[in-house]
């Protein structure tokens, strides 16, 4: 508003100054004489000021027409004018278009027309770090990976755009599985933007894939000192990352470095379950039982573990069932309602032979959250306090429906592991395994669907008649003799037991033939536990 009430004023101020003037010099008495080559030109104020004006204008016009004549011999001789500089911005122009052109195709996913107009842009543009860029993308869209490794190439020699052709070399190398180069041209790639997100997590990828822990932590730092993980993340990449040197450490024999790394671990870490087992395990090695309790009693709090447990045990190796479980008492109290502590109590009940005491301890653990493991426990505790054969089978035959319990899972892939690893076996994730149930498996189908006709009734049989006795055989034709308790044990047995105990057979006594069907409905039976132990053995 202001800007334009001054815009007026001005404009009325030169109207007036030119008005003023005017008048002045209409009112200004005389006239102006030229006097040139002999002649006298005779002029008012007002016509030697047209006059003038007029002269300057021809000037102009006279010194335009010279110029534009210099440009034509200019241009037609090579050199750089105002005539070229149009063709040259319109070539720009066009040349724009088309790069404008190859992007949108290669958005759309059009491979031959993105190809089609880089080439173009590429002709018309005098703009490598452009150009080159777009024919490498489109050239890898369309599938010509040859073409698009030589433009990466030349991409190499500008500075500009070299870690654009780092970057495109690092993915056809990842892309081929050569992850030995690809590692390679991620490090030059990081020497050239370390603050590059996208090259910190592939080439922390790459030597976490290698075992390269030590180049994993400093990557680790780096993307720590971008912002672009959180503290409490990179303190537990930084643990998971200083137990693998522990681990890697101990299998070289450095037992010295193996401690070092997993104390660190342990300490960067507290609740991380292998961790605390490792540093546990080397405490314990070097008769510092104490501490190996302090660390696992704090990790146990956290979260039990099956691990925990173990390395607990391991501290006192050459201890009695009974003292084993009167020192685990205090430690699985700390979490005495969860379910690995009830499971380790009735272990530990099973090993002194309380089969009472481990019947309490699981409690209803086996109906209310039915695992192998509890299952096989209560199969357990059924033999130890004497019942039949089928109650046992019977919760075996559950064992082999119910799932196996908690394992170390993948959260990206969920693939289950049998032990805790840093990078997933399947994905080739980073700290990735957590301890969860495994995704649902498929059903058996009709191979579970014969259990009940294999193992029995899961309730307690009635007691069953005694057999009568076989009548005399005879010499024609003796018949078969009835199965008894002890054929039934051979059955259970191993394939080595059963061959030794069916030695005594007499084999020139040939049975006389009976009826198949009878023979199917009685040797059935029969067989189908022998194949049902070895299962649950490999189990």
């Amino acid at each position: 508003m202001i800007w334009s009430i001054i815009k007026i004023l001005v404009f009325i101020g030169v109207a007036a100054a030119l008005t003023w003037g005017a008048s002045l010099v209409l009112e200004t008495p005389g006239e102006v004489r030229i006097a040139f080559a002999g002649r006298e030109i005779a002029l008012s104020p007002l016509g030697f000021l047209i006059g003038f004006v007029v002269v300057m204008l021809l000037a102009w016009a006279i010194l335009r027409i010279v110029g534009l004549l210099v440009a034509v011999l200019r241009f037609l001789t090579g050199d750089q004018t105002a005539i070229s500089r149009y063709f040259d911005r319109n070539r720009e122009r066009r040349g724009f278009d088309a790069l404008g052109e190859s992007l949108i195709a290669l958005a759309t996913g059009d491979a031959r027309k993105a190809q089609i107009t880089a080439q173009k842009a590429e002709r018309l543009l005098d703009r490598p770090e452009l150009t080159r860029l777009v024919n490498a993308q489109s050239a890898e869209l369309g599938g010509n990976k040859d073409r698009a490794l030589a433009y990466y190439k030349e991409m190499l020699g500008d500075d500009r755009t070299r870690f654009l052709g780092v970057q495109g070399l690092l993915r056809q190398k990842l892309d081929e599985g050569d992850t030995d180069t690809a590692l390679r041209l991620a490090e030059k790639a990081f020497a050239l933007q370390p603050r590059h997100g996208g090259t910190i997590d592939t080439l922390f990828r790459l030597q976490a894939q290698k075992e390269d822990w030590a180049g994993a932590r400093k990557t680790l730092a780096a993307k720590v000192r971008t912002a672009a993980l959180t503290r409490d993340v990179g303190r537990r990449r930084e643990a998971v990352l200083s137990l693998a040197d522990a681990r890697a450490a101990l299998a070289r024999g450095d037992e010295a470095k193996a401690r070092e790394a997993a104390y660190a671990a342990n300490k960067l870490s507290p609740g991380f379950t292998p961790a605390a087992a490792l540093a546990a395990e080397l405490h314990a090695r070097a008769g510092e039982g104490r501490q190996a309790a302090r660390i696992l009693k704090k990790a146990w709090t956290d979260a039990p573990h099956p691990d925990l447990a173990a390395a607990f045990a391991a501290i006192e190796p050459g201890e009695t069932p009974s003292a084993r479980a009167k020192r685990f008492d205090p430690f699985l109290k700390l979490r005495a309602d969860h379910p690995e502590a009830r499971m380790v109590a009735a272990e530990l009940a099973l090993a002194a032979e309380d089969f009472p005491g481990a019947r309490r301890a699981l409690g209803d653990l086996a109906e209310t959250q039915p695992t192998t493991r509890s299952l096989a426990l209560m199969a357990a505790i059924e033999r130890g306090e004497g019942a039949p054969d089928s109650v046992v089978r019977g919760w075996l035959a559950k064992a082999l429906e119910a799932p196996r319990g908690e394992a170390w899972v993948c959260e990206a892939c969920n693939t289950a592991h049998g032990s805790w690893a840093p990078v997933c076996e399947q994905c080739q994730s980073f700290d990735t395994l957590s301890w969860k149930l495994p995704p649902a498996a498929e059903e058996a189908g009709s191979g579970t669907a014969m259990l009940p006709l294999i193992v029995g009734a899961l309730q307690r049989p009635e007691p069953e008649p005694e057999p009568a006795p076989a009548p005399e055989p005879k010499a024609e034709a003796p018949r078969r003799p009835t199965p008894k308790a002890e054929d039934a044990e051979i059955a259970d047995a191993p394939p080595a037991q059963k061959a030794e105990t069916a030695k005594p057979a007499r084999p020139e006594t040939k049975p006389a033939p009976q009826d198949s069907d009878a023979e199917n409905d009685t040797a059935t039976p029969r067989r189908e536990p022998v194949r049902t132990s070895e299962n649950l053995g490999e189990l």
